[in-house]
């Protein structure tokens, strides 16, 4: 759903952003979100094939879920390119407000959730690996409204 940024949308209506899966990271990454810290994010472009999804568009707003599905944020993609894994810059793995200050210590956390078993059994392949060649989804983004209730 590609939304004029000058419409003011209700947050029901929009898709969800769900970042990580419920529970401890998911909740980190939210309130790096919220507090200003995350204006990036990674995604493998198997998942979005996966699920049949389309890529994030640029404009496009989604609604930022907790781990209890709550809404508490509404963010608008600012740029979506999808690169080989080996491509992602500092730069990036920085905005993704992890506290990595390096590619390599930003590849490591990724590939240990990507290669874990909630993301195999996700994308329905017990040995899914990733690699240089991977391709991810780089995504940015600014959160346009935060919703009542978060923190």
């Amino acid at each position: 759903m590609t939304v004029n940024p000058a419409q003011n949308v209700d947050p029901e209506l929009l898709p969800k952003a769900e970042f990580a899966f419920p529970g401890p990271l998911r909740d980190r990454l939210v309130a790096a979100i919220l507090d200003g810290s995350k204006t990036a994010t990674t995604g493998l472009l198997a998942e979005y094939e996966h699920d049949g999804e389309p890529l994030p568009s640029v404009g496009e707003r989604s609604v930022v879920v907790d781990s209890d599905d709550r809404p508490v944020a509404v963010i608008e993609a600012t740029d979506v390119r999808v690169v080989l894994l080996h491509e992602v810059d500092i730069a990036h793995a920085v905005d993704e407000g992890e506290g990595c200050t390096t590619v390599d210590g930003w590849r490591a956390g990724h590939e240990e959730f990507w290669q874990s078993e909630e993301v195999r059994r996700a994308l329905g392949d017990p040995q899914f690996t990733v690699h240089d060649a991977t391709p991810v989804v780089l995504e940015r983004f600014r959160v346009v409204t935060r919703l009542h209730g978060s923190c």
